[in-house]
């Protein structure tokens, strides 16, 4: 199946077209048009996501009931008491831990 590409003409801030051209030079994209492509196609999945998730969250509080700041709230300390941190540190006060000494 062949694809037809359009033309467009569009105004670019130049930090992003060096961007670009950078990660042309680079190997990491085949042109900048294919750059700017891949740009654009990244953010029409996320736009696609965004959507579906406010779909369902339309439909959870059609069926229970807006979800309100105090539930938003709580949840976000259930998250943090049960989260694991897997890089950096933990937020809160640093915890000192003894040194065992050389034998």
């Amino acid at each position: 199946m062949r694809t037809t590409k359009l033309r467009l003409t569009v105004t670019i801030d130049p930090a992003l077209v060096r961007a670009g051209n950078d990660a042309v030079a680079a190997g990491r994209a085949e042109s900048l048009s294919a750059w700017v492509n891949a740009a654009l196609a990244e953010r029409a999945v996320k736009e696609r996501r965004l959507l579906a998730l406010a779909g369902a969250v339309a439909a959870y509080e059609s069926a229970h009931g807006e979800i309100s700041a105090e539930e938003l709230a709580a949840q976000l300390r259930t998250d943090r008491t049960r989260s694991i941190v897997v890089r950096g540190r933990a937020p809160g006060p640093i915890r000192r831990t003894r040194r065992k000494s050389a034998a």
